[in-house]
């Protein structure tokens, strides 16, 4: 007992130690401390009810108990009793938590700051993680098992980062699990007494044994091997050396992941996080000879689902081969269109992204190597293998500007261009095909329908900006959007971008920088400046950017003759190009009003689902589970019964068969065998064997001994003798022996006995001398059941080794060594 209350603290230590990763996600180390308490308070539970001797099932009941208070005591709604013992209120606090986590996952980027929602998150997994690694080392004595729960810990900062997590926190929870397999082989050995080489010698106490320390060996190269192998297979990672110190420290300097690749990257939950710091960071200095440039791109999102917009993976060539020129850009000046070229050198200061920033269609590029590829149709420049952390390069660019007149001459697109039918996919919503339908309604081409749903985005339809989304009724986020008409730039990106593509049009959401805080031609761009806007295709001319979000809420706003500002009086809407409008509020940022909400609108987000509309839906998936946990449970019972009637059915069979010949006058005793065929004999035998069978699936439901070496008479005397005296199940469990005595060494099987009402009779003695619980088990979870699966899995397993075995004894044979080995030497 002292070595599983050892091997209890190992694994919660090594739990504790799986949690290392969740360092790269938090600012600071206040989710350590929780889980620490929250970890050691379900070891002290787990010890103290193995002390008392409690069952398996006890101590996980006790250790989530342990659990309930630890969460209790660190999360406190302030309606518990005493300070300590949770309440109803408790627990929808919890829920309330729980439900705020998810909103918070898609606002925040990583590192996040201390939000209890998400620290209560980490603090329950954490814990129930320690729960179930304490169960299968110490209960079930399978710590190999335990590594799946802690490598769900890891999982987390993986899916998580847009980048290879740093190798530091997994070396340091392999540690942890090498540490707990070594403690239980520990325990295991010291109960044989003595220590051993494996080739005869004993080892004194002092000494370590060679094989104990070859375990350590092979165990370092595969944690090493584990670390190196991916820098030796290219694309695979873009770096683990090079990101050895990437992700959050647990000190708040840690920053956002960088490469990996391109598709991975939730634009939105970036976007979001970025916009919701308390802090103002710069993030680019670009210089430019442009007097007045528009948006600095990084990223489009261009790929619709259920789940909303989301980057597509990009296909392109890598830049030093040249830029391809858009086909647009080749073409001489259309009439109502000016191309003019421009240069911009960039500074990267701290954005980490599988992306370059630049402006829409550079030409040229100077100062980036061959590990970044250029995608021609979304226009950005990308990495599979390298991030922007630090890159300083220069490129040119053509600004193309558009007059009204020019964009309304744009053919429409034919239904089945390949454009067309890849950026106007969208989920169909009635109430949104209502609105395009009611705002497009007699326009004459594209860009009449795009201004339309434009400038419907205006405060006079009662849009305004703040950085929450209102929750509404309706289902579907994109209608609650456009109902409550409060959000920020990525609410109004993707909506427009969502109604322009319900009216045919294609469109997609881009990802950039606005210009501000701007210094002679140089400007440096924060994360206040981070934006989203809509960019929409027009035939002949390429893509055209609009900009829905209210311009006066945005530093560094811009606004055009193709797309005015819908706010602005009327004199000024036709004014070709308007920097931010005076008196902006700052960008997205802390210093707005609404700067400290942080809800999103789940339908814009690439990596959300869609949010319910009335209340948390947890009881429903825990009630979904409960069914499913009860469905599972019922599935040995059920076969069970089906196994019990068809044993009785053949056993009322095969009585009736043979009292009818017995009946037949009174015959000598080889009537039967004269009366019955062979078949006829060996479906009688096979009837009692099966009567039998029952008989010995119901001792071991009741958990009755039962000795394969016995005789049936013997085991019927036994049981007459010791568990069946008190009951009149005596003769009927003799006729039982009798049948199966006759059917295994007679020459023909017992004449007569109603051997179907004998196995009821004895079935219910045994149960009325059973206890409760046993009684319980029996008809819940039979233990026949589970020794048959279980004896049928130990075969199949058997099966497969052997099968493996004798597969690799053939492929062998055709052993180059051993072909070799065979040749006569000269």
């Amino acid at each position: 007992m002292r070595g599983r209350r050892h091997l209890g603290f190992v694994a919660a230590a090594a739990t504790l130690l799986a949690a290392a990763p969740m360092s790269t996600i938090y600012d600071r180390w206040t989710w350590l401390v929780q889980c620490a308490v929250v970890v050691g308070l379900v070891a002290g539970a787990a010890t103290l009810a193995r002390w008392w001797r409690a069952p398996v099932w006890a101590q996980a009941l006790a250790m989530a108990t342990a659990l309930l208070f630890g969460l209790t005591w660190i999360f406190p709604s302030g309606q518990e009793l005493m300070a300590l013992l949770p309440t109803p209120a408790t627990l929808t606090h919890f829920a309330s938590l729980l439900a705020s986590s998810g909103e918070d996952m898609r606002a925040y980027g990583v590192p996040v700051e201390d939000l209890d929602s998400l620290l209560f998150l980490t603090a329950l997994g954490v814990g129930g993680v320690a729960v179930v690694v304490d169960v299968l080392t110490v209960g079930m004595r399978r710590p190999a098992l335990a590594g799946l729960p802690m490598l769900a810990i890891y999982s987390v900062p993986v899916a998580v980062h847009v980048d290879s997590v740093s190798a530091v926190p997994f070396v340091i929870g392999a540690a942890g699990f090498l540490w707990l397999l070594a403690a239980d082989n520990v325990d295991r050995v010291r109960h044989f007494g003595r220590r051993f080489t494996g080739d005869g010698r004993d080892v004194d106490v002092w000494e370590p044994s060679p094989l104990a320390a070859a375990g350590r060996r092979l165990a370092v190269i595969g944690v090493a091997v584990a670390v190196l192998l991916p820098l030796a297979v290219p694309g695979m990672t873009s770096g683990l050396l090079s990101q050895f110190g990437s992700g959050g420290s647990g000190d708040g300097s840690g920053r956002p992941g960088a490469g990996g690749s391109p598709g991975r990257v939730n634009l939105f939950a970036q976007l979001s996080g970025e916009l919701n710091r308390s802090e103002q960071r710069d993030m680019v200095k670009v210089t430019t000879n442009d007097p007045d440039p528009f948006y600095l791109r990084f990223a489009v999102a261009d790929d619709f689902e259920r789940t909303g917009f989301g980057p597509r993976s990009p296909e392109g060539t890598p830049v030093t081969q040249g830029l391809p020129v858009p086909r647009e850009l080749s073409r001489s000046e259309d009439r109502g269109i000016s191309r003019t070229q421009y240069e911009a050198q960039v500074e990267i200061v701290d954005f980490v992204m599988p992306f370059l920033p630049v402006y829409t269609a550079p030409v040229t590029t100077r100062g980036i190597d061959g590990n970044w590829r250029y995608d021609p149709t979304m226009q950005v420049v990308y990495s599979e293998r390298a991030s922007s952390r630090g890159r300083n390069y220069s490129f040119d660019f053509v600004r193309s500007e558009y007059t009204p007149a020019a964009l309304a001459a744009a053919p429409t697109l034919a239904p089945e261009h390949a454009f067309r039918k890849l950026y106007t996919t969208v989920e169909p919503v009635r109430e949104v095909e209502e609105l395009v339908e009611r705002l497009t309604a007699g326009k004459r081409n594209d860009y009449e329908r795009v201004r339309a749903i434009y400038d419907h985005f205006s405060r006079k339809n009662g849009f305004s900006y703040a950085l929450n989304t209102e929750g509404g009724t309706s289902g579907q986020d994109i209608v609650n959007f456009l109902t409550n008409k409060v959000g920020f730039c990525q609410q109004y990106a993707a909506a427009m971008t969502w109604l322009v593509r319900e009216a045919g049009v294609p469109a997609r959401v881009a990802f950039g920088f606005t210009s501000a805080n701007r210094s002679g031609n140089t400007y440096t761009l924060t994360n206040n400046n981070l934006h989203a806007w809509t960019e929409v295709y027009f035939t002949g001319v390429g893509w055209v950017p609009f900009d829905a979000t209210p311009a006066a809420s945005v530093t560094g706003s811009v606004r055009s003759g193709w797309a005015p500002d819908p706010d602005a009086p009327e004199e000024s809407a036709t004014t070709p190009t308007t920097p931010g409008g005076q008196g902006a509020d700052p960008s997205a940022g802390p210093e707005s009003p609404d700067g400290s909400d942080r809800e999103l609108d789940e339908a814009f987000d690439g990596g959300a689902g869609i949010a319910p509309a009335g209340g948390p839906r947890w009881p429903l998936w825990v009630l979904a589970g409960a069914v499913l946990l009860v469905l599972l449970l019922a599935v040995p019972a059920l076969r069970r019964v089906l196994l019990r009637r068809r044993r009785q059915t053949r056993a009322a069979a095969a009585a009736s068969t043979l009292a009818s010949v017995a009946a037949d006058g009174s015959a000598a005793p080889g009537v039967a065998r004269v009366m019955l065929s062979d078949s006829e004999l060996a479906r009688a035998r096979a009837d009692a064997h099966a009567a039998w069978d029952e008989l010995v699936d119901t001792l071991v439901d009741f958990r009755v001994t039962v000795d394969p070496a016995e005789t049936p008479r013997a085991t019927a005397e036994r049981l007459a003798r010791e568990d069946l005296s008190a009951s009149n199940a005596e003769e009927a469990v003799r006729l039982l022996a009798r049948a199966e005595e006759r059917a295994r060494y007679a020459r023909e099987p017992l004449r007569h006995g109603p051997l179907g009402d004998a196995l009821r009779s004895v079935r219910r003695a045994l149960r009325a001398g059973a206890d409760r619980r046993t009684r319980l088990v029996a008809s819940t979870l039979p233990p026949s059941v589970l020794l048959r699966w279980r004896l049928a899995v130990m075969d199949a397993s058997a099966g497969f080794v052997g099968l493996s075995g004798r597969f690799r004894e053939r492929m062998l044979r055709f052993s180059p060594r051993r072909v070799l080995a065979g040749r006569p030497s000269r």
